[in-house]
């Protein structure tokens, strides 16, 4: 691929895909296809080895429009490597896995998203991967303290969902690498638009692309991306050091994957060990998917990102309206870190408390006409959602409260209507929530 361009605007339309190579086509044609030819001997020896960049054999293992959308998504982002898989929570659960496979311990906070903290509760303990909570990911103190021999990651938002706590990406970094071990940044709602992890020093960067990277709600799909930075040791992380009958070779000394990879080590793991066996693939067309959205990103979270501070700054006026979660206000405590980190804005989501009685909420939510009442966020369209009853409902009711996610906390995820007419569907649908 020749670079065009080092500038966001281009590489998210012409990054990854070189139209000679693909009969001129000037968009990413979709490759329906199960498996490729391998031609002769000698080429399919190449491909089993990872030698023939370029080449593909089978579509549960890399296709030819899933990997343009993973090289795409990784450019962006700053990685080495990035591996496309068929969901958000597919890219967490496999990124983790990959991280402390075997059993070990992370570091996470409380103020997640329900089926991530649900996953990390519940599920993955039973794999003897267990987390260690806290209530505030920047209390790196307590963080420290935490830190045992068997911890093997810290696991972070970078806007935190549904109350937009603002992660430092940096300090968390510094402290993660100064005890040997990884940090793991879910950066769905920002999108590589507006935070680029990697270059604040995360080492794991994971999406549900389904989300705002896609932007059309019509796809579901996922994406993890390695940043290449993060020196994994034998002691700690014995599996990346570990020979490898499918990486094992006439005259290779050494078949593991940080052997045979070195940087890309993660990203090659994941793709051969959790995607080629576990099987969470993503389908060419998804992809395609993903690409459309892709090209429009940066003017559609843009115009979003203004919508959405115009309407939190109306609900701030608004008499029914109890608080905004929304730190792009810039008037909370972590102001600094949202100038620091965001200086085009945290996203296009954003939650607030609704005063009054549940009842109040449910008639709310009831009379909206614009919004769109369902659980996703980063659609075109706005949306609109009670948090305690769907999408952390598997969130125990007292840690609920502990984080602000009340009964009758709203969130709102907006999308490219105009600003005046969805502040007037909420004004309208306020009122009928409180009228007698």
């Amino acid at each position: 691929m020749i670079l065009v361009s080092k500038k966001f605007d281009t590489k998210k339309i012409h990054s990854g895909y070189e139209p000679k190579d693909f009969g001129y086509s000037a968009t990413v044609p979709i490759f329906q296809s199960v498996a490729f030819d391998l031609g002769n001997t000698e080429r399919a020896d190449k491909i089993v080895q990872s030698e023939l960049p370029g080449a593909f054999m089978y579509s549960r293992v890399s296709n030819p429009t899933v990997d343009i959308f993973e090289k795409r998504i990784n450019d962006l982002d700053g990685g080495v490597g990035a591996v496309a898989v068929a969901s958000g929570m597919a890219a967490i659960t496999y990124a983790v896995l990959n991280v402390a496979e075997g059993g070990g311990r992370i570091i996470a906070p409380l103020d997640i998203y329900g089926a991530s903290l649900d996953e990390f509760r519940t599920l993955l303990p039973k794999y003897n991967i267990n987390f260690d909570f806290v209530e505030n990911i920047n209390d790196f103190d307590k963080i420290q303290e935490l830190i045992s021999f068997d911890t093997k990651a810290i696991y972070v938002e970078s806007v935190s969902n549904p109350i937009t706590n603002i992660a430092d990406i940096s300090r968390l970094a510094e402290l993660a690498h100064k005890n040997k071990i990884p940090l793991i940044v879910d950066n769905t709602f920002p999108t590589p638009y507006l935070f680029n992890p990697i270059k604040f020093g995360a080492d794991i960067v994971v999406y549900s692309s389904t989300k705002g990277i896609s932007g059309h709600g019509n796809v579901v799909s996922g994406i993890v991306v390695d940043g290449g930075n993060f020196e994994w040791t034998k002691e700690k992380f014995p599996q990346f050091f570990e020979p490898e009958l499918v990486l094992e070779k006439e005259g290779r000394k050494d078949s593991s994957f940080v052997g045979v990879f070195g940087k890309r080590a993660f990203n090659e793991r994941l793709r051969t060990k959790y995607l080629r066996l576990m099987g969470a693939v993503l389908n060419p067309f998804a992809a395609y998917l993903g690409l459309l959205g892709l090209e429009t990103l940066s003017e559609r979270v843009s115009k979003e990102v203004l919508t959405a501070l115009k309407i939190a700054q109306y609900l701030e006026s608004n008499e029914h309206v109890e608080k905004i979660f929304h730190s792009g206000l810039l008037n909370t405590s972590q102001s600094k870190l949202v100038e620091k980190y965001y200086p085009n804005g945290i996203g296009t989501v954003f939650s607030f408390k609704l005063g009054g009685t549940v009842e109040n909420t449910r008639k709310l939510l009831n009379s909206v006409k614009l919004f769109t009442y369902l659980p996703n966020v980063g659609d075109n369209r706005s949306l609109i959602v009670n948090p305690s009853g769907t999408t952390h409902r598997e969130v125990p009711e007292n840690e609920r409260k502990k984080q602000n996610i009340s009964d009758n906390l709203i969130r709102l995820s907006i999308g490219l209507e105009n600003a005046d007419d969805l502040i007037q569907d909420l004004e309208q649908a306020i009122e009928q929530a409180f009228k007698e």
